[in-house]
């Protein structure tokens, strides 16, 4: 019996025979799905979320403001409204069609248990949203979930008047008990290991009594695209919010008390997710066009464009979306991601196969993701044959000519997804636990089976 068939978990990572030319849909940004749920929650009047994203991350969102007495219900759209228009308003036929979620605020309440699975967003966001429910909301999810850092969202809580169990643990699982409501006012936060403490507090600050004043006070910021993220959809459903990128005080944010409206939001592509099938074209000197790419936008996957560029690539954005074409040649790169540091192990892949060394940059928060990220990459891509040495807060990455093998993923979607794209370069890659992609990017296999034309 072969090790892939006594193993189902196995997945042989398609070698390409040459060059990759395809058009890739890729699904809607789990960033701004799951942000856009919270708001709608938290919204003085329904809203709907069209082209959302369905994956586990952003099911379990949704299963999380359900148990608490959110509507959601799931359609099949025909129709678009204005994406500044409120919801209810009349909507024009929308060519591309496709699902769209109505979300329908209700008065929150407890008891009610949440699963977080894994996934940051909501294990960080719904906290907040339960301190205004009315009862007591548990909190729990996968194994590593119990691992990730969350005493910046709770010590915060409490500051602003919530009541948490949590056994002194400052992370899962945890109890908060909600009253209805929350003083909230000023709080000091180090969100050094994860801007999702400041996006937490801010996306349910409209809600608190006195608003929210959130002051970073720890060590470098990482991923602030995703802060600027969260500011502009605050401000999409009628928010009032100072930022330090707007002219406030550096590393200070307050947000307003009042009522949120239901907004009409179309979500866009996750652009971080289409980051193998961009690096496929690099890769294999091929050109992939990824539709819909926004002209403008708060996700950091928009960096993509310039580090690939650097790294051989050129794109274009076009009528039919962002076309991007490999040269036939990978360049190493050094390079500092820590507002992007999601993007690190699809760049690592790629520098593996590249022609130089490179040198990755402001990641040390990485070791506190789905998995030690920046451990893990050095293990696998060495395990290949590879020479990367971790470094204080990054990566050296040395290309040397890799072979086959089995490509860890420790239920890491992007450490999945980074060994596809290795494996179009080095016959004989095996992924294990290729399903863990489903976290943001559902039925990944077939995407890249049908980009390779297969």
């Amino acid at each position: 019996m072969t090790e892939t068939a006594a193993h189902p978990a196995l997945w042989p990572a398609p070698h390409a025979s040459g060059a990759v030319t395809a058009t890739v849909q890729v699904p809607g940004s789990k960033s701004v799905t799951n942000r856009a749920l919270v708001l709608a929650a938290l919204a003085a009047e329904p809203g709907w979320l069209r082209r959302p994203l369905r994956s586990r991350d952003s099911l379990l969102m949704a299963s999380a403001l359900r148990a608490m007495g959110v509507g959601i219900e799931e359609t099949v759209s025909s129709l678009s409204s204005s994406p500044s228009s409120p919801s209810g308003a009349s909507g024009s036929p929308d060519p591309a069609g496709g699902e769209a979620w109505r979300v329908i605020p209700a008065g929150l309440r407890g008891p009610a248990t949440v699963d977080v699975g894994n996934a940051g967003t909501v294990m960080r966001f719904v906290p907040p949203v339960a301190t205004l429910a009315d009862g007591p909301i548990r909190f729990d999810g996968d194994p590593r979930s119990y691992e990730r850092p969350l005493h910046g969202v709770i010590d915060a809580l409490r500051a602003l008047g919530a009541r948490i169990d949590d056994e002194g643990r400052g992370a899962l699982p945890l109890t908060v008990h909600g009253s209805g409501a929350l003083e909230g006012g000023r709080v000091e936060v180090d969100a050094s290991s994860s801007s999702q403490f400041v996006s937490a507090l801010l996306l349910s600050g409209p809600r608190f009594n006195q608003g929210v004043e959130v002051r970073h006070v720890g060590g470098a910021l990482p991923s602030m695209p995703h802060i600027r993220m969260t500011v502009d959809m605050l401000r999409r459903a009628g928010a009032q919010v100072d930022a330090p990128e707007s002219g406030g005080e550096p590393n200070v944010w307050r947000v307003t008390p009042g009522a949120l409206r239901g907004v009409d939001l179309t979500i866009e592509p996750d652009l971080s997710n289409a980051q193998p099938f961009l690096a496929a074209a690099l890769v294999t000197g091929g050109r992939v066009v990824v539709p819909d790419w926004p002209a403008h936008t708060t996700q950091p996957g928009d960096r993509l464009r310039e580090i690939f560029t650097e790294m051989g690539g050129s794109c274009e954005l076009t009528s039919e979306g962002l076309v991007f074409t490999g040269s036939g040649k990978v360049h190493g790169i050094d390079v500092d991601l820590s507002e992007v540091g999601e993007l690190t192990p699809g760049i690592a892949a790629v520098a593996a196969l590249a022609d130089s060394p490179s040198t990755l940059r402001g990641v040390a928060h990485l070791r506190l993701h789905e998995t030690d990220r920046l451990a893990a990459l050095t293990r696998e891509i060495n395990a290949l044959g590879g020479d990367v040495t971790e470094t204080a807060d990054g990566l050296e990455i040395r290309p040397r000519p890799l072979t086959g093998g089995t490509f860890h993923t420790y239920d890491d979607h992007r450490m999945a997804t980074a060994g596809a794209v290795i494996g179009l370069a080095v016959p004989g890659v095996v992924i294990e636990n290729v399903a863990t992609t489903a976290k943001t990017l559902p039925d990944f296999p077939a995407l890249w089976a049908g980009m390779l034309g297969n």
